[in-house]
Parts: C-alpha cells; structure tokens; sequence
C-alpha cells in the first residue's frame, strides 16, 4: 500500500490560475488533485483516459463536446476517453477536487 500525502506532492500551475497535483498512482488508476482560482480554465481538450472526479469545494462548469454542466460540491462525474472537455470556474470562489483517470495518467504533459 502507497500513502501519498500533501508533503509528498508540489503543486504545479497548469495553465493560469490552475494549480494540479499528481498524487497516488497503481497499474490502473493515478489520482489527481486541483484547485482553480475564481475565473481560471482548462482549454479544451481530450485525452484516452477515462477521467472521474469529485467536486470537494465550490462549483465548476464543464463544457462537454459544447454542452456547459455544473458540478457542485459533492457532486461526482465521469468524462469517457477521447471526449472533448473544458472545465472553467465562473465562481468568485476556488473550486477544488480530484480526479482519477484509467489507465494511469503517469506523465501528463501539464507536468512539463
């Protein structure tokens, strides 16, 4: 068994105001962390993963093949593999969350 806790992980500003985490990680799911300032964003874009997610604080608007959903706090999702999304917080608040992707999503290029 892996424990990683938040002494382990060094947060990494993605895009502006989009601050992730790579946390846990097996041979077929990682675990991601985030935290997006009020009015940051995610561009759109895909990837194979399977990606689901909790929100833990403030409300996130994804924007799915064009389609806007809100996702509260407390509220879970799931992205299939290949889909195009975005994800942009329209609140005065921070959002903050994790998500997991299958397979692992070892090296994402936001790491870069």
């Amino acid at each position: 068994m892996e424990i990683v806790t938040d002494e382990d992980v060094d947060p990494v500003e993605a895009v502006e105001g989009v601050h992730l985490t790579q946390e846990a990680a097996g041979d077929r799911i990682s675990v991601q962390g985030y935290y997006f300032e009020p009015g940051s964003e995610v561009p759109e874009h895909s990837h194979e993963h399977e990606q689901a997610g909790v929100i833990t604080a403030g409300t996130l608007t994804f924007v799915i093949e064009g389609e806007r959903r809100l996702a509260h706090e407390g509220d879970s999702y799931v992205i299939p593999g290949g889909e195009t999304h975005a994800a942009i917080n329209e609140q005065d608040v921070p959002v903050e969350g994790y998500d997991l992707f299958s397979p692992p999503r070892l090296d994402p290029d936001w790491q870069e």
